[in-house]
């Protein structure tokens, strides 16, 4: 989904938003702590969940000031809540909003609730998901992280960041782990970091949950980890925190869910219910089987380009191609699936998006430098999670691999799914493919006209 960035002058400062989806619901989203609008749709499991955010209504999001795109500010003057509020308030009347949905995940729930609270009149509903009402325990609120707990977190939480920890066991790939420390840099520094999670947990909203008058949700996925605690006691943490939530809003709902894997920035556990409160309508369980177009690329004799270039420089052009491959798969709709070694697999609802991606990443990786083949294939694909499997991830792998030197090769299966695209074919006759038991007619793309 390509977003334009936008920006909403507070008189303190411009804050950063952008506007996205179709239909009849609108939604403010409010920061999740330290967001980056742009960074966040490079990053696979953010994406994924805004994307179902915007299938069933229109979201505005932004980043709050000292993060993201927004104006920088000192240290020692980060927006307070208050502060917080009026920004969310002129970025709804910058877009021409009047009224919207209030959805605060986890520590953009403390602004959440504050805007519900102060202003029933512009909020429709409230949806609160894994959100601290108080962080840190107190003698008259014992379900918080221990004090001694926080000075050490601040730490641990500013020398990490935006690095990649490899002392700590990750179901993530070292490049999903990469990718995600890089979208931490973009964010903040580490200063910020310390200085905004130090102030989240000093912020209480207790007194004032009773004062939401709207129709309120409160989500909690108690499988969600906290750094530097055991499972049960973050189980335990989250679970007590909702339960308070709940018990103190007015005629607040509580669910609880759990997420099938907790990659680096997935909220998506929180849409299901999100949705089913705000329209009445429950997401539609996705086939675990789906028809797909699948495109995988591969860097031409990286081994000798790299010698010939140097270790610095080579590493320089390759952070630009991932950089440049994942704009372009935004801008075709396309969705990064995983690498693979010097290339990318990514998969597309359509096939003639697939290669006219795959033809501008060629053209970019001559721009750089160097050279890449790719292979497009259209089959019914096995869906794992972020992964997907089946016999067409194969056969798109192994067209790839017959391609040549800034080769776009396609199956007859992609080529006779594109008529009427433009897009120019040259027979490359009949493969036998390796580890498959049948011959596959390929052909090579050869000019995209415009069309009309």
């Amino acid at each position: 989904m390509e977003v334009e960035t936008r920006y909403a002058d507070t008189g303190a400062g411009s804050v950063a938003y952008q506007v996205f989806g179709d239909g009849p619901i609108d939604m403010l989203l409010c920061p999740n702590w330290i967001t980056h609008l742009e960074g966040q749709w490079e990053v696979p499991a953010i994406a994924s969940y805004l994307n179902r955010l915007g299938s069933f209504g229109r979201v505005i999001m932004y980043d709050q000031r000292g993060t993201g795109m927004s104006d920088p500010v000192p240290l020692d003057a980060l927006p307070t809540l208050e502060e917080r509020m009026d920004d969310a308030r002129i970025v709804l009347d910058e877009v021409g909003i009047e009224q919207a949905a209030i959805l605060g995940y986890e520590w953009g729930g403390h602004l959440a609730a504050m805007f519900a609270a102060t202003y029933p009149n512009r909020s429709t509903a409230l949806v609160l998901a894994n959100t601290f009402v108080r962080a840190t325990s107190t003698d008259d609120f014992p379900w918080g992280m221990p004090p001694e707990f926080v000075a050490p977190f601040l730490v641990v939480a500013a020398r990490q960041w935006g690095r990649v920890d490899t002392e700590i066991e990750s179901t993530e790939s070292l490049a999903e782990r990469e990718r995600w420390a890089r979208y931490q840099r973009q964010t903040a520094s580490p200063g910020v970091v310390k200085a905004m999670t130090a102030m989240l947990f000093e912020t209480d909203v207790r007194s004032i949950l009773p004062a939401i008058r709207v129709p309120t949700l409160v989500i909690v996925d108690p499988t969600r980890p906290l750094i530097g605690l055991t499972p049960e006691q973050y189980a335990e943490i989250y679970r007590a925190q909702a339960q308070y939530a709940a018990d103190h809003i007015p005629g607040a709902r509580l669910v609880e869910t759990a997420a099938e894997s907790h990659a680096s920035g997935n909220l998506g556990a929180y849409v299901p219910g999100t949705r089913e409160f705000l329209t009445g309508m429950p997401e539609m369980e996705e086939s675990d089987r789906v028809l797909c177009t699948l495109l995988f690329t591969d860097i031409v004799s990286s081994t000798q380009t790299a010698a010939a270039k140097g270790d610095r420089r080579w590493r320089e052009l390759l952070d630009e191609h991932d950089r440049l491959f994942r704009l372009t798969l935004q801008r075709q709709r396309g969705n990064e699936v995983n690498t693979t070694g010097d290339g990318f697999v990514a998969t597309f609802d359509g096939p003639a998006r697939a290669i006219r991606c795959a033809k501008t990443l060629v053209e970019t990786a001559k721009s750089l430098g160097f050279e890449i083949r790719a292979g497009v294939h259209t089959g019914e694909c096995e869906l794992r999670g972020d992964d997907v499997g089946g016999i067409a991830v194969h056969v798109a792998a192994r067209v790839m691999s017959e391609a040549g030197p800034s080769e776009v090769l396609v199956s007859s299966t992609v080529k006779d799914l594109v008529a009427g695209s433009g897009i120019m074919f040259d027979d490359r006759g009949w493969h036998m493919l390796k580890g498959l038991d049948e011959k596959y007619q390929l052909f090579s793309v050869m000019e995209i006209r415009a069309r009309g």
